[in-house]
């Protein structure tokens, strides 16, 4: 039998596990009562369910909670600066379903230190290397409670990850603390199936994380470096910390996802950062299925927002990279206090209301000072540099991708707020 992606549980809750098979919905108008119904009474043959933990690291049947005589024994561990523990390690074929995890201190500074790994089917090359605290959603270090179909954290104070993550012959999952302090509380556990069996289309689950402090001006900032093979681009959690002396609205940049080969054109390309997380105007904070902006600090110029192309999906045969512009907007006395507080920008469009038009600045031959007197008010966009963190989330045809290894520990923790 093979494993089942269901279209109605792709619907209603998250959409991932039908992505991990490439199937299509064929059948999307069915009841949400007859959908739970039908999802939840269904036992696959031959699959069973395993929990990693401490209390039994390897999932073994009829192992758990031995230690102190099965009175909680075991239910956290200490990660020493240096250390690298192994949370799940198993052979064959299965499906982890859900990741929580909780831990002390819960700082800026360990969250970007911790290095989460996931090997698929026995590769020494892990799908999944990212900073702990980014993976989650908390991309810059900030915690606060929220829910998407992919994370959540109820109170701000837990990690848990539901995406679908296949592999046909062996999955390992590590943590390694790179600070310089002892992780004192780490409890986790990794719920999982056995015994799944998949379709050649079954894809498996990767992670990568890209950060650049400063960006540069007039340069995409890469959100998926390029990446080859057949898979689906599944979404991101994106970190922003604004520039010292940058003022005026930052989130002009419209994200571009080059497809199959594709040159200097994209194939997908949006309308702007607020506009890709589905709002509009500006962005304060929120948090929903699919999108949202859990931290939004204004006055430390701090934001961490996500996307996840659940619903819409983004298939791609051959390769795949996605980019953001580095992009703000702002009336002409904010980019004329920006050019005096010694700004790094360069204008490239005008919008004004009176009279109506919109002047493409960088298809002018000679572009005019936006910043002159005698040059009438508008909404002006512009290039800048800010620092943007992103962790983005894949799936792939092989277990292993092409991407380089993460970024050192000093470059993850260079200009964070230290704790």
């Amino acid at each position: 039998m093979h494993y089942r992606f269901s279209a109605g549980l792709f619907v209603l809750v998250s959409a991932v596990i039908s992505g991990c098979a490439a199937t299509s919905i064929t059948n999307t108008s069915v009841s949400r009562t007859s959908l739970v119904s039908s999802d939840l009474c269904y036992k696959p043959a031959g699959v069973s369910t395993r929990w990693a933990s401490f209390e039994n690291p390897l999932g073994g049947k009829g192992r758990g909670g031995m230690e102190n005589k099965g009175a909680k024994g075991h239910a956290f561990d200490i990660l020493e600066p240096g250390e690298t523990k192994t949370l799940m390690d198993t052979t064959g074929s299965g499906v982890i379903h859900r990741i929580w995890v909780t831990i002390n201190p819960r700082n800026a500074t360990m969250l970007r230190s911790l290095k989460l790994e996931m090997f698929w089917d026995n590769s020494d090359k892990p799908a999944v290397s990212v900073p702990f605290g980014d993976f989650f959603n908390f991309p810059a270090g900030r915690m606060t409670p929220f829910e998407s179909s992919l994370f959540c954290s109820p109170e701000g104070k837990s990690f848990v990850c539901t995406i679908p993550m296949p592999f046909k012959d062996g999955a390992r999952v590590t943590l390694t603390n790179e600070s310089d302090k002892p992780l004192m509380h780490l409890f986790y556990d990794i719920d999982y199936t056995i015994g799944d069996k998949f379709t050649d289309e079954t894809l498996y689950f990767h992670a990568c994380w890209n950060r650049q402090r400063w960006t540069t001006l007039e340069k995409d900032f890469e959100i998926l470096p390029k990446v080859v093979g057949s898979g689906r681009f599944l979404g991101c959690n994106i970190a922003v910390m604004i520039k010292p002396g940058n003022g005026a609205w930052w989130g002009e940049g419209e994200v571009k996802v080059y497809l199959d080969g594709d040159g200097d054109w994209p194939t997908l390309v949006g309308t702007g950062l607020e506009d890709y997380v589905s709002t509009g105007w500006g962005l304060k904070s929120f948090a929903q299925l699919y999108h949202g902006c859990p931290i939004a600090d204004e006055v430390k110029g701090i934001y961490g927002f996500y996307r996840y192309h659940v619903p819409d999906p983004v298939y791609f045969d051959r390769n795949c990279r996605v980019t953001i512009q580095q992009m703000g907007g702002g009336s002409k006395k904010e980019i004329v206090k920006m050019v005096q507080d010694g700004a790094n920008i360069k204008p490239i469009t005008v919008a004004r209301l009176k009279p109506q038009e919109f002047i493409k600045l960088m298809e002018l031959s000679e572009a005019p000072d936006v910043t002159a007197d005698d040059f009438a008010d508008g909404w002006i966009n512009f290039y800048r540099e800010d620092d943007y963190a992103a962790t983005a989330l894949f799936y792939l045809d092989s277990p292993i991708s092409n991407l380089p290894e993460l970024a050192p520990v000093e470059k993850r923790l260079k200009g964070l707020e230290q704790d």
